[in-house]
């Protein structure tokens, strides 16, 4: 039986040129973030299953690849459960495994803590553009900060990082999971009935709030409730500010705190920003992740036409771990559809040191070979990329190779003599 020498499904090859963009996009989210004070740290591709099953992963949680057990614990003749054949899984997100780094180490750790990450996931969903079951996420967290200058750094640094890699009029659209709340609960929904209310509103871009309010009555609640729900987004449409809007509609049902602490972030980013782009409150954001408690927000770039990350507070989630509550937040910016969008407009990395290329003939040995290796060896320590290769027997189509992968000149060497193609 042949070898297949394809990826599996959703998962694929590299290749060299895109892996230049990543490595070069890596360096500057590395020191982007490492001059706003992350640091950074790593966790392992694989967590307990229990961590990644424990119902705050939202739809996530059902995308996990599971590790069965292994040698003597794995009998699956005897088992009556997947429980007793599974004891591990992939990680979907890094935020899950964070929490469990800090619990376990948070004495070895400074407080605030400001964590940078950057790792592949793997989640088995239906691939499709700019989305894999294997791809890498990039996240920076604040632990330990319970004042929203949390979310003030962390999407300073986040915009910081886009505008260095040269995006310009893209949106920070920010919300907060207590208005979201605020508004069911004003509306007259069971606090029950929030997540079911909330999946449905989080389709509001894709079929308007005919549909949401279709479905929404579809699902059995009154028509009453839902009436008055989108009779807020309606009014939210025409006001000149949605913030002092809800703020004024929702008085006596979510602390005013929240729309201050919510200005406050807007206006002070809006202030010290230096990328090109605009804060804009959106009441329909949700986010998926059931973990989130207060705010949430996610970059919008017209030229993917869709989310390119997005984060949250997540203030209870290392209390599932140690009992004690931990105020944390984070920001998880969207890497491969970066990637994507780079590759895609013909993006150049700046700043690449002169390639060469030499082709050195067949049977070339002795201090002949020894004699290009120096002259490649001297052009190296002067900064220039060399590549020292043999000599192909069409020479012409190696050429356009070596000219498509960037190499500014091509140097021939032979036994008798050399000279140099440009």
């Amino acid at each position: 039986m042949a070898l297949k020498k394809k990826p599996v499904t959703g998962m694929r090859d590299i290749l060299p040129r895109e892996m230049q963009i990543r490595d070069y996009v890596i360096g500057v989210i590395k020191e982007t973030y490492g001059s706003f004070g992350f640091t950074s740290m790593e966790t392992p591709g694989v967590d307990h299953i229990e961590n990644l099953t424990n119902r705050q992963g939202g739809d996530n949680e059902k995308l996990v690849f599971k590790i069965l057990k292994r040698g003597e614990k794995l009998d699956v003749a005897q088992a009556r459960t997947e429980e007793e054949v599974v004891d591990g899984g992939l990680r979907y997100d890094l935020t899950v495994p964070l929490v469990r780094y800090y619990a376990n180490n948070a004495a070895a750790l400074p407080a605030p803590f400001k964590a940078l990450q950057i790792g592949n996931v793997w989640r088995a969903e239906r691939p499709q553009r700019g989305r894999f079951r294997q791809f890498m996420q990039c996240d920076i967290d604040i632990l330990g900060e319970p004042s929203n200058l949390a979310e003030i750094e962390l999407i300073l640094a986040t915009t910081t990082t886009l505008g260095r890699l040269g995006f310009k009029g893209f949106e920070i659209r920010i919300n907060d999971r207590q208005i979201l709340k605020a508004m069911a609960a004003y509306s007259g929904f069971a606090q029950e009935d929030y997540d079911s209310v909330f999946i449905t509103l989080d389709k509001m871009d894709k079929i308007g709030q005919e549909g949401v309010q279709a479905e929404l009555l579809e699902k059995g609640f009154p028509q009453a409730a839902v009436e008055k729900y989108l009779a807020l987004y309606g009014g939210l449409a025409q006001a000149e500010d949605g913030v002092a809007y809800l703020a004024e509609k929702l008085e006596g049902v979510l602390d005013l705190s929240v729309t201050q602490g919510l200005r406050e972030i807007m206006d002070s980013v809006t202030a010290t920003r230096t990328a090109d782009f605009q804060m804009v409150f959106d009441a329909t954001l949700v986010r998926g992740m059931s973990y989130y408690t207060g705010t949430i927000y996610e970059v919008a770039i017209p030229e993917f036409g869709g989310s390119c990350g997005g984060g949250g507070r997540y203030d209870g989630m290392v209390g599932r771990f140690t009992g004690n509550d931990v105020p944390a937040c984070g920001f998880s910016i969207g890497f491969e559809r970066i990637i994507l969008l780079l590759t895609e407009s013909g993006f150049q990395v700046p700043g690449e040191s002169r390639k060469v290329a030499y082709l050195v003939e067949k049977g070339m040995a002795g201090d002949g070979l020894v004699e290009v290796i120096a002259k490649a060896q001297e052009a190296r320590r002067e900064g220039t990329q060399v590549l020292v290769v043999r000599m192909n027997k069409n020479k012409k189509f190696q050429k356009e190779q070596l000219a498509a992968e960037g190499y500014q000149e091509i140097v021939e060497f032979y036994r008798e003599k050399c000279e140099g193609n440009h």
